[in-house]
């Protein structure tokens, strides 16, 4: 079993039980799903810089991602409808435990001056989202094989009814969330 799936049955759940005072272990917050974006706005130029972003990302994550597409046409960016302009992936299950884990204590703590996440960063239906400016702080990522350094946003969604719930949840699982 995946470590951080272990520690959520086996941990986290008592205490989340414990804390909020659940009748029911299906009322603990869960993990639904993570999504990893990342925009790629040179491709409107060269469309070949779309190609290293999905091999990053697919290093990544260790699943293939989607192309996404824009939806609007916006003439100021010379943007038409249905150009691809970034790519994204969706885990869930196993996958997804071990890019938690992976991102809690391998990739968090080799980011430079990094004091926590910003509890600000709930959208106040108990999910999470944070935004990392370079690629290369994955240890998937080979430093001389990098074309160009890229952001991406990782969107944490659970099942927690509220921000306090799942700020609790994520911090229990590990996640370094700063105070106030």
């Amino acid at each position: 079993m995946v470590r951080l799936k272990e520690k959520y049955l086996k941990e986290v759940v008592p205490a989340m039980r414990e804390q909020f005072r659940y009748k029911s272990v299906m009322q603990v917050p869960r993990l639904e799903k993570v999504v990893v974006n990342m925009g790629v706005g040179e491709a409107l130029a060269n469309p070949k810089v779309l190609d290293g972003a999905v091999g990053d990302m697919k290093a990544i994550s260790g699943q293939k991602p989607v192309v996404t597409k824009a939806k609007k046409s916006i003439s100021s960016f010379k943007l038409r409808e249905g150009m691809a302009i970034g790519c994204k992936v969706t885990l869930r299950g196993d996958r997804m435990y071990t890019f938690l884990d992976k991102l809690f204590n391998v990739v968090l703590p080799r980011i430079r001056d990094f004091r926590g996440l910003s509890p600000k960063s709930f959208d106040g239906r108990g999910n999470f989202a944070l935004g990392m400016k370079e690629q290369i702080v994955f240890p998937e990522i080979e430093y001389d094989k990098v074309d160009k350094v890229r952001g991406m946003d990782v969107v944490i969604v659970t099942t927690a009814r509220n921000d306090e719930e799942a700020n609790h949840f994520l911090k229990l699982l590990g996640c370094p969330i700063r105070e106030g």
